[in-house]
This record gives C-alpha cells, structure tokens and sequence, in this order.
C-alpha cells in the first residue's frame, strides 16, 4: 500500500487512476484545481476513508507526504490550453517544479504524463520515443506542446541533478467515459453532435488520421509504467491502431443510429495530418498493450454521453 498523490486527480483520466489506485489498496490524494476536472468525476469515490480531496492549484507550492506522484494536472484539449495559453504554460512549467521539489523532498517516485503532441506534426510515421518532433513554437498550441516539453526537460534534469526517481510516457488520443462534452476533442465532438442530431464537424476532407486508446487500456500502462524500474521513459502509450477521422466519424454515427450529417471546415492551424504510437518500448519494459476493440470503447463511451446528456435535460 502506497500514499499516492494525482494532480489532476478529477478529470478524465485522472479519475479513472484514482479510482483505479483506491481499488488496490492505496491511500490516495487528488489534487485539482478544477478547471477542467470535475467533481461528478469522483463524487462516487468521496466516501472511501481513503480518498481525500484537496482543491488546490499546482502552480502554487504544496507540501505532503507521499511515496508516488502521478502528475496528471495539464488542460489537454485544444479549447481548454488556447483558453489562456499563459496559464497552461505555467501548469506545465511552474506546476512541474512544483511537483519535482516535492518528490525531491519526500523522496517521492514522480510520473509525468506528457504527450503525443512534443511531436507536433510527425514527419516520422509511427513514432518512436527517439523522435525529436516537427513543433511550431510560436504557433497557437504551442502552450501545450511545448510546455509539455519543458516539463520532460526539468523532470530530466531533476533526475541528472538530484537523482530523482521519474518516469515520463507520452499519452496518444484517449477516450472513454466522463470526457467532457465541450473539449472540443473529436470522440466527444463526433458523439455529442449524433446524439443531439447536428452535423458532423469534419476538418479538412476527414482523411487526417488518429489512433483511439480506451482510458481503462491507458490507465494500466500508467500504473504499469510507475512500478517498473527498467527505464526513466519516456515511453509512448497509446493504441496503435490507425483510423481516419471519417471512419471514425462512420462508425459513430451507425452506433447512435443518428441522421446526422457531416460537415467540412477548414483544418486547424499546426493539427497533425498523421498521429500514431510505437509501443515497441511500452510492449517490452511494461508488457501492456491495448485490449479493449475501438467499437466496444466507443459503445461504452456513447452509452456514458447519453446517460449524462439524458440527465442534463432533465
């Protein structure tokens, strides 16, 4: 049994980590300042003794005592980071120095949850833990990629400098229950407009491609990646397989049964036309790969967005 700290403890993935953690026996702290987390996320953890809540903003110093860290605070949604790209560069910034003095201090093991997107838009296809990116520094989601960045940098140097345990994995398109509806992400997007019957918002032609992991698959990487004491990582933790925009798009719409039709805009400035994971570490130092079917993730993650679109309504 561990005391387990998560930043960002009530948002989407977050929550499903602490909900995770709890059911094998760790004493856990989730940390959030609420931006983007939500407390309906843990509400059903609330009355476990050993679940605690502390609202709390990590760009701000805080001090408890820990044996993991699970550094999951960061807006990760185009729509959220551009809110106030000031802020999301601080959150990654500041909020990881933050993190990295008190896994120093406590001697804590510190895991980062950085990103697909220190890749920027790959010219390497998949990509490997080896590939150094193709990023716009100056471009509009810059604040997170590049914040992203800066935080593997000092979790390195923390490392080099102070001997700090850490574990970094670069997470791939997530998707499951208690995503946001506004995250602007195109799972939640393409479910949210075939259940309210609108049309499908496609960027570009659709053909720009993606890789779908389902939050419980990423969850155990997660957990897997924090206990093994092979590698520092970073390592890449996503599903491998590749789909277009469009397809995926199809398939929502034949699972929500919805009349919907798509729509074409323009693409977004810097979105990558190509995304997918090479798991060749993940596979070897973490034995994980992803299990659960696109279409089955996508029943459960429909199933999820209705009953709570049904709720919102009433």
């Amino acid at each position: 049994m561990s005391r387990v700290l998560v930043t960002g403890g009530a948002g989407f993935i977050g929550s499903h980590l602490c909900e995770k953690l709890l059911a094998q026996g760790d004493d856990v702290i989730c940390l959030d300042n609420f931006f983007t987390g939500r407390r309906a996320n843990i509400v059903h953890l609330l009355d476990n003794n050993r679940f605690e809540v502390v609202r709390h903003d990590i760009i701000e110093p805080i001090l408890l005592e820990v044996d993991r860290i699970y550094h999951m605070a960061c807006p990760a949604s185009p729509v959220h980071y551009q809110y106030n790209p000031v802020k999301t560069l601080k959150t990654s910034v500041m909020g990881t120095i933050n993190m990295l003095g008190l896994a120093k201090r406590v001697r804590a093991r510190i895991l980062l949850a950085s990103t697909s997107e220190v890749y920027g838009d790959p010219k390497e296809h998949p990509q490997k833990e080896s590939y150094w990116g193709n990023v716009n520094p100056l471009g509009i989601r810059s604040c997170y990629d590049e914040g992203k960045r800066v935080a593997e940098t000092l979790m390195m140097d923390y490392h080099r400098q102070n001997a700090v345990d850490v574990r970094i994995i670069r997470i791939f398109n997530t998707y499951g229950p208690r995503m946001l509806f506004d995250d602007g992400r195109v799972v939640s997007n393409f479910i949210v407009q075939a259940l309210k019957g609108e049309d499908i918002t496609l960027y570009g032609d659709g053909s720009q491609t993606r890789s779908f992991c389902f939050v419980d698959d990423l969850v155990a990487g997660i957990m897997a990646m924090m206990e093994q004491t092979e590698t520092t990582g970073p390592v890449n933790l996503g599903n491998p397989l590749e789909i277009t925009v469009h397809e995926l798009g199809s398939r929502v719409l034949e699972m929500t049964s919805s009349s919907s039709k798509f729509s074409f805009k323009p693409l977004p400035q810097d979105d990558p036309t190509r995304r997918k994971p090479d798991i060749t570490l993940a596979e070897r130092f973490l034995g994980w790969t992803p299990k659960v079917p696109l279409d089955e993730g996508l029943k459960r993650t429909v199933a999820d967005f209705k009953k709570r679109l049904d709720e919102a309504a009433a």
